[in-house]
C-alpha cells in the first residue's frame, strides 16, 4: 500500500484548515487532499518521485537538488492540485532569499556564435598540396639537371687532343685518340684559364686513369708505347699510373721532370698552377 492512498487520513483539523499564512508544502499538501488525490496520484501525473513530493509537502526542498528545481517542482505540483504556482513561487522566494537572478542570453549566445567549429583535416586539400609539391620538385630536377649537364659538356672534364677531330667522352677498353708526339708548339698552345696534362708511354706501357674535377672518368685504359693522351680540365685533373717509370708527363706546357721509378704506382693531381707534383 503506497504512501497516501487515503486522502481523508490527511486531512487536518478545522483549526488547521482556518489558520492562514500556510506554507507552501502545507499548501500543495492541502490543495491535493481537497482534490481527492494522493501521493501516488500526482506522481503518476507529474513524473515528480514520491519522495520529493513528500518532501516538498513537508517544506524540505534539498531533495530538489537547488532552487530552480525546487520552483519547477512547485510549480508543476501546483498545476496538478489545481493551484495558481504564481504565489506559491513568490512566497518560496521570499522564504529562501528571493528568487534567483536570470542568467543574460546574450552573452551566453555571443559565446555559442563565436565558438569555433571543431572541423577535420582536409585531406583532399592535403593530398593536392602533396601532388604539386611532387611535380614541382620533378620539373625544377628535371631543369636543374639538364642546366648541369649543358654546363659540364660546354666547360667541365673536355679532353683535348691534338688530332682533328675530337674524340667521344671516353669510355673503358673504347676508341683512342691518335698517338702524337709532345711538341713544344703544342705545349705552348695549352690555356691559361685551364688545367692541361699530357701523358705520353715513352718507355714502355702503362695503365692510367684520369679524372676531372667532378670526379667524372675521362680516361680508364691501356698505353702502348709510343701512345700519349692529353687531359683538360678548368680546376684539376687527377691521375693514377699503374707504371709510373714508363711515362713522361707535360703539365701546363711544362714537363714533369719527376724520377718515377719502373713498376711503381703514383696518384697525381695536377692544377692551373702547376707544374707541381701533387
Amino acid at each position: 500500500m503506497s504512501i497516501g492512498n487515503s486522502p481523508e487520513d490527511e486531512r487536518p483539523f478545522e483549526d488547521d484548515r482556518e489558520a492562514t499564512g500556510l506554507s507552501v508544502g502545507r499548501a500543495l499538501k492541502q490543495a491535493r487532499i481537497d482534490a481527492g488525490l494522493t501521493v501516488d496520484d500526482v506522481t503518476n501525473a507529474t513524473r515528480v518521485r514520491i519522495a520529493i513530493v513528500h518532501a516538498i509537502e513537508a517544506d524540505d526542498f534539498a531533495p530538489c537538488g537547488g532552487d530552480v528545481y525546487a520552483r519547477g517542482h512547485i510549480r508543476t505540483l501546483a498545476k496538478a492540485v489545481h493551484l495558481d504556482p504564481a504565489p506559491l513561487l513568490a512566497q518560496y522566494d521570499a522564504d529562501h532569499g528571493g528568487r534567483p537572478a536570470p542568467t543574460p542570453a546574450a552573452p551566453l549566445f555571443e559565446a555559442e556564435r563565436i565558438r569555433p567549429e571543431r572541423r577535420g583535416p582536409n585531406w583532399t586539400a592535403a593530398m593536392v598540396a602533396a601532388i604539386v609539391a611532387v611535380v614541382g620538385f620533378v620539373g625544377f630536377t628535371a631543369f636543374k639537371g639538364g642546366d648541369d649537364g649543358a654546363k659540364n659538356q660546354v666547360a667541365e672534364g673536355s679532353t683535348a687532343t691534338p688530332s682533328k677531330s675530337a674524340s667521344p667522352t671516353p669510355k673503358k677498353s673504347t676508341s683512342e685518340t691518335p698517338k702524337s708526339d709532345p711538341s713544344d708548339s703544342a705545349i705552348a698552345a695549352a690555356p691559361q684559364d685551364k688545367v692541361t696534362v699530357q701523358v705520353s708511354a715513352t718507355d714502355g706501357r702503362s695503365w692510367i686513369s684520369a679524372k676531372d674535377h667532378n670526379g667524372r672518368l675521362l680516361f680508364d685504359g691501356l698505353l702502348k708505347q709510343g701512345d700519349s693522351k692529353t687531359f683538360q680540365d678548368n680546376e684539376k685533373i687527377n691521375l693514377v699510373l699503374g707504371d709510373a717509370g714508363a711515362i713522361q708527363l707535360y703539365v701546363n706546357g711544362k714537363k714533369i721532370e719527376d724520377d718515377f721509378q719502373p713498376g711503381a704506382v703514383e696518384r697525381l693531381t695536377y692544377t692551373k698552377g702547376d707544374p707541381q707534383v701533387g
